[in-house]
């Protein structure tokens, strides 16, 4: 199969919009992304996306209405954190079959404040759980496991949101740009342990979107000069385990897929020059520093402390300021680390640079659970 690559990328500054819709929000990541590449809504041979809130409410359609309606196919796509990565990976994979040349992947939320997950309405799981089935309890647990088998302490976990901080500070496009010192976070209102209120990821409004085209096509409109290759897409979902089911299992559908990622991308860890993952909160990167490979099993806690995944580092892992700063738009959040690992590809990150970056990953994981990650090439 031929190859595909990213020519158009491109999300609005995250924040709240309480005034705007869903598809006025998502529209503006969709033209802005043509516009990336000199493209118009009637160069797009079909449309993909992703929306967690208003997942039955034909938010692609109403998107065409916002930008022009030429009676392309239209999908549209829900995962739960894994949307906008599943989004774009359909967009992908119908330029990799050759259905069509040129696509368009959008992904979009309008989320309200309060608690991610609190509104489920699933209570109190009945197999023994003590605590909640809240996302911040969840991860929480997660991370203390990693605490019981490898003594990850509370201070190592705090430094993610340090730094995933700091690097927001170099990003015009996160939703908070502020330092937050490690007293300040581990200072911070305790939401569930070990995670405060910083270690937390942010609800924002967003929206993100590619467009995608194959690699004819991309030479016949002269964009490959810009132009991302798609190394590898790849999605999972939790394999059957004899395991205690009392807690999501957070980590098993990432290592699936980071290892299909690999071989299917031809590279390995060690070639990877950036990542853009699944932050949600501070105890979730620690672990999928060891899920993805970055280092092996109880070594995320030395990763952390000696720098090695702050920008500079060895591999620098969320400069755009990740989802405890940037935001966490769900829809959204797949094709926005798609934008960010584009942008250092391209050369084009500004302050927060990734100097040399020609290989980067992205990853996301929406519990239930689908894993979502796309190893991306600079192409010049």
């Amino acid at each position: 199969m031929a190859d595909a690559y990213i020519v158009g990328v491109d999300m609005i500054k995250f924040g709240r919009f309480p005034e705007k819709s869903v598809p006025q929000i998502g529209s503006e990541a969709a033209l802005l992304a043509l516009d990336d590449c000199g493209l118009s809504i009637q160069d797009i041979e079909a449309l993909y996306c992703g929306n967690l809130g208003q997942a039955s409410g034909m938010v692609g359609q109403r998107i065409l209405q916002e930008i022009g309606q030429t009676g392309i196919p239209v999908v549209n796509v829900s995962n739960a954190c894994a949307t906008g990565a599943t989004a774009f990976r359909e967009a992908w994979a119908s330029v990799k079959a050759d259905l069509y040349d040129v696509v368009l992947a959008v992904g979009v939320e309008q989320m309200g404040r309060g608690l991610l997950g609190g509104g489920s309405g699933k209570g109190i799981s009945k197999e023994g759980l003590l605590g909640s089935g809240t996302m911040p309890a969840v991860f929480a647990e997660a991370g203390l496991e990693h605490t019981r088998n490898h003594g990850t302490t509370f201070e190592q976990f705090a430094k993610v949101s340090v730094k995933n901080h700091h690097h927001s500070t170099m990003n015009p496009k996160a939703m908070y740009q502020i330092e937050t010192p490690l007293e300040t976070v581990m200072n911070a209102e305790m939401i569930s342990y070990p995670n405060t209120k910083l270690m937390c990821s942010v609800n924002v409004d967003g929206s993100a979107a590619a467009v995608i085209c194959s690699e004819k096509k991309a030479k016949e409109l002269g964009l490959m000069s810009r132009a991302v290759k798609v190394r590898a897409s790849v999605l999972t979902s939790d394999p059957w385990q004899e395991r205690d089911l009392v807690m999501p299992d957070v980590n098993s559908c990432t290592r699936m897929a980071a290892k299909a990622a690999y071989e299917m991308g031809g590279v390995g860890p060690e070639d990877i020059d950036l990542v853009e993952l699944h932050d949600c909160f501070a105890t979730a990167e620690i672990l999928h520093y060891e899920n993805l490979g970055l280092c092996g099993d109880g070594e995320a806690g030395r990763l952390i402390d000696d720098g090695e995944v702050e920008l500079g580092g060895s591999v620098p892992v969320n400069v755009s300021g990740g989802l405890l700063s940037k935001g966490h738009p769900l829809g959204a959040t797949g094709i926005a680390n798609i934008y960010e690992v584009s942008t250092h590809l391209r050369n084009e990150a500004g302050k927060r640079q990734v100097e040399g970056a020609k290989i980067g990953l992205t990853h996301v994981i929406g519990l239930g659970s689908a894993c979502g990650i796309h190893i991306l090439e600079a192409a010049a």
